[in-house]
């Protein structure tokens, strides 16, 4: 059975200056995370603008990194829609190109009932063989997954695990005590990464792993190795970035902090706008910190 585990990194979408895919960079992006040793890749997701991309896009940013990856560690895409029907056809081209398994937003826009979105995973579950991660964000969907739906959707062969962005570590535990020890709960709040792993949890799928991908690894492998104090220590050193994640809308901070070490994320895509002002002169604050300190290594901070 496919367990998803360890620290996956949630990708951003690199853009050139006109807001096309920068697909070279979106390379150098793959090549960077797994030299830093994460455990898997996840593309497509809140992070990576999933909202703003065409079906066309989508498919191309999967199709880059399966290519790029060449089976060396499982590539997670997310194909979540509003309706059924396009995350089932978006879900079934993903399975074409060659994605190993898929990751599942709920709906949105719209408050669904726990009957409707039972349904909806019901579906997309039955259309496709490869394995399924929920994926809960209720501040960005309006929708929560309660732990009794999640409970009874892990009973499918095919949904494997959870990435929560809930924020509640209570409705962490209770994915983790409803849903039993084959079922992958993963946090996706950065913050929540190590309590995670000591409550049973598998791992992260995690979006500060853009910017510091070998600390991020290494809070799921001194966790591994006991090694709880260490765990603790890397878990810190996310702190004032995810922190400055409330500077902008995501996820220009992000892509922002990425550009300031050197790497070339590139603009968000509009109508989210490229953080400026005070707001940017305090992230560059923070990142020059975290240079100084010997946390990470840039090219140059402008």
């Amino acid at each position: 059975m496919f367990q998803p585990n360890g620290i996956i990194p949630a990708m951003i979408t690199p853009f050139c200056s006109n807001q096309d895919l920068n697909e070279s960079a979106l390379r150098q992006l793959v090549t960077k995370l797994l030299a830093a040793g994460a455990h898997g890749l996840f593309c497509l997701g809140t992070n990576g603008e999933f909202f703003s991309l065409t079906f066309e896009e989508k498919v191309r940013v999967a199709e880059i990194i399966v290519d790029e990856v060449k089976g060396r560690v499982p590539v997670y895409v997310g194909v979540g829609q509003i309706s059924t029907d396009e995350t089932v056809r978006l879900a079934r081209k993903m399975e074409d190109i060659g994605a190993d398994a898929l990751s599942v937003i709920t709906p949105f826009f719209l408050t669904f009932t726990q009957k409707e979105l039972s349904g909806h995973y019901r579906r997309i579950a039955e259309a496709t063989s490869l394995p399924i991660v929920l994926y809960n964000i209720p501040a960005r969907t309006g929708n929560h997954l309660k732990p009794a739906t999640v409970a009874e959707l892990a009973a499918i062969d095919n949904i494997v695990g959870i990435k929560d962005s809930s924020g509640s570590f209570d409705t962490i535990l209770q994915y983790i005590e409803q849903s039993g020890p084959e079922f992958s709960v993963l946090a996706g709040t950065d913050s929540l990464i190590l309590p995670t792993l000591m409550a049973g949890g598998k791992g992260a799928i995690a979006a500060t792993a853009n910017v510091f991908p070998e600390a991020v690894v290494s809070i799921y492998e001194h966790w591994k190795q006991g090694n709880y104090d260490q765990a603790e220590n890397s878990q810190r050193v996310l702190r004032d970035l995810r922190n400055a994640f409330q500077l902008g809308t995501l996820p220009s901070v992000l892509k922002e902090a990425m550009n300031l070490i050197g790497f070339p994320a590139g603009p968000p895509r509009s109508p989210v706008s490229p953080i400026t002002g005070t707001e940017r002169a305090e992230l560059v604050r923070i990142i020059d910190n975290y240079i100084n300190n010997g946390l990470l290594h840039a090219e140059s901070i402008s």
